[in-house]
């Protein structure tokens, strides 16, 4: 006898539907507490009801709530803006430490750099200019002026006294930096390809001056820079002058502005022809001298 699938659904209906009542008693005294009339059918709707509702909760407390950001591919942290914010102030802050770091080293470099050992008598009493230059004369007034500062000890000072003298820290557009030398630009400041100046032609035997008042840092011989002076300035500014071919300042000396330094010149491994290389640091990040001072 075939089966009748419609009957067999409507019995499984009526089924559902068959009423049933559910009793609360006292355990000893078998008091009747309360009566409730149930279907199998109303136990189907509340558990999905509750459960329906559970889903809703637990949908609103992940997605507005921070436990977000333990969903996988949808809390990721690193997409919120407070993080985007907190990793931009730590790359800058990476970078400032590494303009520091390279900042220490090449003054470090520069007063404790490699030094060229001197394989004869000239080479350890004087300079020695490259053999494609011609001799270079010192000039008479530069060396009047040095033995005038050797002598007097009335115009030297020290370091702590030109600390405590300096004067208060000017914006840059407001001091005036005196051209090292007068020439064209050969290769600008790019501090991307790590070149912290500026290159200047001038011709040879040409004097280098310096930029503003300040005191002798570093005077010295490196295998990159050749012959190479540093001086510390007001307003934290430091200069580099590269590449001279005579150094007329010692570590220690004070300078004035526009007072002769140096004389350009081509030594160094990095230098490929007489020009100057000119840098400009302050609070240890190197500035473009192009844009304060008319070469």
């Amino acid at each position: 006898m075939p089966v009748d699938p419609q009957g067999k659904k409507n019995r499984r209906w009526e089924h559902l539907r068959v009423p049933y009542r559910l009793v609360v008693m006292n355990n000893e005294t078998f008091e009747e507490i309360g009566s409730y009339r149930l279907t199998l059918l109303n136990i189907y709707v509340a558990i999905c009801s509750l459960l329906l509702l559970g889903a809703i909760l637990i949908w609103l407390l992940v997605f507005f709530t921070p436990l977000k950001r333990l969903v996988p591919g949808y809390g990721d942290v690193t997409s919120s803006g407070e993080f985007i914010k907190i990793e931009r102030k730590l790359r800058s802050a990476e970078e400032e430490l590494s303009a520091y770091k390279l900042y220490y080293e090449k003054v470090r470099g520069l007063i404790t750099g490699p030094q060229v050992a001197a394989t004869s008598e000239t080479e350890m009493s004087s300079p020695q200019i490259q053999a494609d230059q011609e001799p270079v004369t010192r000039i008479p007034e530069d060396e009047e002026l040095r033995d005038k500062v050797e002598t007097e000890d009335a115009l030297t000072i020290s370091p702590e006294e030109f600390i405590n003298s300096r004067k208060p820290d000017r914006e840059l557009y407001e001091i005036y930096f005196v051209p090292p030398v007068n020439g064209e630009i050969s290769a600008p400041f790019m501090p991307d390809k790590e070149h912290f100046g500026v290159d200047v032609l001038a011709p040879k035997n040409t004097p280098v001056r310096a930029t503003m008042d300040g005191y002798v840092i570093a005077s010295d011989w490196t295998l990159e820079t050749g012959y190479t002076i540093g001086i510390q300035h007001d307003n934290n500014l430091i200069s580099f002058y590269k590449h001279n071919s005579v150094l007329l300042k010692k570590v220690g000396e004070p300078v004035k502005a526009g007072e002769a330094i140096a004389i350009i010149g081509n030594t160094g491994t990095l230098s490929d022809g007489p020009h100057l290389h000119f840098e400009l640091w302050q609070n240890g990040k190197p500035i473009n001298p192009a844009d304060y001072i008319r070469f």
